[in-house]
């Protein structure tokens, strides 16, 4: 060991595990590190060390994490061991010390560094990149991949990733794009992790505890627990069936959802926990009102997990995170109950939580000050809140429009918070069983260890401008073919072009073989070995490949037709589906769940209607036309009353209640498929009848010998004829993966030059314009449409309060199921309603453009502004309070946590601060900017940026 990694070591509380030696050795040789391994395996010490061996030196480090929360916890973990003087911080909200050698960022801060060639990046030796793997985000993931790249090359990159089945495979890209860099691939987990369920109040070990290798880490499919298998066959016999009673069923999920996924009252659940030495424990709830709702299940009851002194160090905390909190908003936000619960040990953790909430629950948790916290899952996206147990009380999460099922990676991040090194011997996953939770589904779930890092790289405009400002055109595509996603390509042609060559080669053996089996039968084989003959006369079906082609014609023409037949019936259901109204009930049957649903929210989309329903089991979905046999009947109308907030689990059960007593008349058995009659097709009659006509087809007619020396020669046909459809799909796919990025590139500049934010000139032939000077800063989904509005100049003119609420319009999603109302029920004054309505129409000649040049595609075009936060923002703005801001997004049509709230005023502020620096200083629209982000930035949310 280096003197240098021997004094690191020194300074930690536990022995470098040999992954660890291994990448802090790499460093010290200045080279790069791939480091993959389990959540809590210590993975950070890697980068801590990089940071250690920056300061020794007399370098620079940045350390980058895909989230803001995760940024700040890991300023604060540094900031205690190396001091204020040498620590920064750079988000989109926050900036602090950020000329310090070591600086903490979020990844898109350092993406934008390197466009704009901040001095900042001078003298940097060392990038630490924790959490790589969000590179595979289908949204974020490309800001990672252009870090990767747009680093100088004597930069040491640190990557820090979850374990991925082709860690090899993107250690090699790194080592190509980047150099030297050392791959270590570590699956040993230091805390073991145990995987049980609990059957209502009995826990049992998943997997048979009679095998060896009982940790998580054991290899191959491990069996069952037999034991828990039986006891779970003799609690379904011993309990009532509900059978086709869809009110039996309902309440009886009702009932498990209120209790907890087992039907076990949480607080006993957690009592149960606390006696067999599980606690700390996360009890991941896939909703933030299944979080809340289990949080004050445990405040009425008499649960209380802390000890007098114990009270006196929470209240202490909470104060302190408080200190920012205006007095008024205190009842606002609930502050009484939630300080309640942390005096009794346990909390919520959600994204619709105040972030000085979510903070307090953080540090509370990890100095073991409260035992238990309700979180969704975005808990399990990087921040540091290990814990002894993790507890699943369902397999399933409502994504906000349907119920799907949990994936194994999703299954494995959330249990890998399980297990605190150096405090448990072992941590615990608890699936709390129901009906609907089967042990060998979970145990596929444990058990799965194939999570493959897929790029998402792709070009987009503010990207694409940068990168022609800085490289020209040849260095960008220079740098798209350097790209994660064109090496996974590049590196599956490579495999392709292979089968391919053999392809070719097999074909042209069964050509020769084929040639010279028809001459010696005195048959035309219907090819020439040495090409075609161009004086000759051309004939689809001459010979034995145009008698074959012939059938094989006939063969398509029948899938076509029954293909046609299916496509209109298709239609039919599809018509039908687009005309249900909302309150119409049908029949469905949807994977388990079957009998009647009332339409909800009706189909969006004509060409593919999917309108929303509800069962009557209480479970919502939408469905399509591939759900239906026949087209859907309506079998009556429920009256859904205005004020039934379907979101929301109490109203989904009123609607099914309401639903079930309808009296509407349940189908009896299967539906079998209607058909009609149908004609025969002409080209397949005239295809048959060439068939008949076909020399060859007596003889392949014939009986005997002569039917046999045919046979031989149409099987050998067939076979070169799908050896010919090999070679065809190869050359196909090769074309395809071969110009997919340059493509979209080649889109993407050309509605650039179309709208003049490129022009001819500079390298390569095309150069930025100063209108793309301002696109080129402005870092949003929107970001061509804001620079369009900006160079229209229909924003110039409007207040502080106004530009803010246009703005939010280029940031805002509302949820799917809520409205916010559009422009014409925007309240305000008319100068902000028309600035809307223009921008709008800004939008729509925008995305006609998009639309031109990429033929529709969804990637290359802008999603609509969005109104619904106008309201909210504006209020704000004006200096409302935080309860008639929130009563103002309620009046709008959405229903806006604290925590939404804040999140969303800050991405407002963050776009108002690019369009403020990228317009310049003389112009007018940066001034009000300014205002606006100055207007915003108080209350709960200013607390925790200064």
């Amino acid at each position: 060991m280096s003197t240098q990694l021997r004094r690191f070591a020194d300074t930690l509380s536990f022995p470098l595990d040999d992954f660890q030696r291994d990448a802090c050795a790499a460093l010290e040789d200045d080279r790069g590190v791939l480091v993959c391994a389990p959540t809590g395996a210590g993975k950070t010490v890697v980068g801590e060390f990089a940071v250690f061996l920056a300061l020794a030196r007399g370098g620079k480090c940045f350390y980058t994490t895909p989230i803001k929360a995760l940024s700040n916890q890991k300023y604060h973990d540094l900031l205690d061991v190396h001091g204020a003087e040498h620590v920064g911080l750079l988000t989109g909200d926050n900036s602090i010390n950020s000329s310090a050698p070591v600086v903490v960022m979020t990844t898109e801060v350092l993406r934008n560094m390197i466009y704009a060639n901040s001095p900042a990046l001078t003298g940097l030796s060392f990038v630490v990149m924790d959490e790589v793997h969000f590179l595979a985000d289908r949204f974020r993931g490309a800001v990672w991949e252009e870090v990767i790249l747009g680093l100088d090359p004597d930069v040491a990159v640190v990557s820090l990733s979850a374990t991925v089945s082709n860690a090899e495979e993107f250690g090699d890209w790194i080592t190509t794009v980047r150099g030297d860099t050392e791959v270590i691939v570590d699956e040993h987990r230091p805390v073991p992790l145990h995987q049980h369920m609990l059957v209502g109040s009995r826990m049992f070990e998943l997997f048979d505890p009679r095998e060896s290798g009982r940790g998580d880490s054991g290899g191959g499919r491990r069996q069952v627990n037999p034991e828990l298998t039986r006891y779970i066959k003799q609690r379904a016999l011993a309990e009532p069936d509900s059978g086709d009673d869809p009110v039996g069923r309902y309440r009886g999920r009702v009932d498990r959802r209120r209790r907890g996924g087992s039907g076990l009252p949480r607080p006993k659940l957690i009592r149960l926990l606390d006696d067999d030495g599980l606690l700390p424990a996360i009890d991941f709830i896939f909703s933030r009102k299944g979080c809340e709702t289990a949080f004050t299940q445990c405040l009425r009851s008499d649960l209380n997990l802390l000890e007098p002194d114990e009270v006196a160090l929470v209240d202490e905390i909470v104060q302190r995170h408080l200190a920012d909190l205006a007095p008024g908003d205190a009842a606002v936000l609930g502050v009484d109950d939630w300080w309640a619960g942390l005096r009794r040990g346990f909390a919520a953790h959600h994204a619709g939580m105040l972030p000085m909430f979510r903070q307090a629950v953080e540090e509370l948790f990890v100095r073991g000050l409260t035992r238990i916290v309700f979180a969704t899952e975005t808990l399990a996206l990087g921040i540091n809140m290990p814990a002894r147990s993790v507890v699943l009380e369902r397999l399933v999460k409502y994504n906000g429009e349907a119920h799907v099922d949990l994936t194994p990676g999703e299954y494995t991040q959330l249990t890998g918070r399980a297990g605190r090194r150096g405090i448990d011997v072992e941590g615990h996953a608890v699936v709390l069983w129901s009906p609907e939770v089967i042990p060998d589904r979970v145990a596929g779930l444990a058990g799965a260890r194939t999570f493959p890092l897929r790029s998402s790289f792709a070009p987009e405009y503010n990207m694409v401008l940068n990168l022609i400002d800085r490289l020209g055109v040849d260095g960008s595509r220079d740098l798209l073919r350097r790209s994660f996603a064109q090496f996974q390509t590049d590196r599956t042609l490579v495999g392709q072009a292979r089968q391919l060559d053999h392809a070719r080669r097999r074909l042209r053996g069964l050509d020769q073989e084929l040639v010279a089996l028809a001459e010696k039968a005195g048959l035309d084989p219907g090819i020439a070995l040495d090409g075609p003959d161009p004086d000759a006369p051309t004939d689809r079906y001459a010979g034995l490949l145009g008698y074959l082609t012939l059938r094989e014609d006939i063969r398509r023409c029948e899938r076509e037709v029954r293909f046609a037949r299916r496509v209109e019936e298709e239609s039919a259901v599809a018509d039908d589906l687009a005309a249900l109204k909302r309150g119409q009930v049908i029949a469905v049957s949807v994977r388990r769940h079957r009998g009647l649903a009332v339409v909800v929210d009706p189909a969006q989309q004509r060409n593919d209607p999917r309108p929303l329903v509800l069962v009557d089991d209480g479970w919502t979905t939408r469905v399509g036309a591939d759900d239906f046999v026949n087209p859907p009947e309506v079998l009556g109308h429920l009256r859904i009353p205005r004020d039934m907030d379907t979101r929301t689990g109490r109203g989904r059960h009123r609607l099914a209640q309401a639903l079930q007593a309808s009296g509407i008349a349940r189908p009896v058995g299967r539906a079998g498929k209607r058909t009609k009659e149908k004609g025969v097709d002409p080209e397949l009659a005239a295809l048959r009848a060439a068939l008949r006509a076909h020399p060859l087809h007596a003889a392949a007619g014939a009986k005997g010998k002569a039917r046999g020396g045919v046979d031989e020669l149409l099987r050998l046909g067939e076979r070169r004829n799908r050896q010919l459809r090999d070679v065809e799909s190869l050359e196909r796919s090769i074309t395809e993966r071969k110009s997919r990025l340059e493509e979209d590139f080649d889109v993407v500049t050309a509605v650039l030059r179309e709208l003049g934010y490129l022009e001819s000139g500079g390298r390569g032939g095309l150069r930025v314009t100063p209108t793309g000077d301002v696109l080129r800063r402005i870092y949003a989904e929107t970001d061509l449409l804001v620079a369009e509005c900006i160079r229209a100049g229909i924003w110039h003119g409007l207040s502080a309060p106004e530009l803010a609420a246009v703005v939010s319009a280029m940031v805002y999603q509302s949820r799917r199921d809520a409205y916010g109302g559009g422009v014409d029920a925007m309240p305000g004054n008319p100068k902000l309603r028309d600035a809307l309505t223009a921008t709008l129409e800004v939008w729509a000649a925008t995305n006609e453009v998009q639309a031109r040049h990429s033929g529709g595609s969804e990637t290359l075009t802008t999603r609509e502004p969005d109104t619904g936060f106008c309201g909210p923002v504006s209020a704000w703005a004006h200096g409302r309070s935080l309860q008639e801001a929130l009563t103002a997004a309620a009046a709008g049509g959405n229903l806006l946590s604290p925590g939404d709230f804040v999140r969303w005023n800050r991405q407002v502020i963050d776009l108002l601060e690019q369009i403020r620096s990228s317009v310049g200083p003389d112009d007018p629209l940066a001034a009000v900017a300014r205002r606006a982000a100055k207007s915003l930035r108080r209350g709960v949310v200013a607390a925790d940026l200064d």
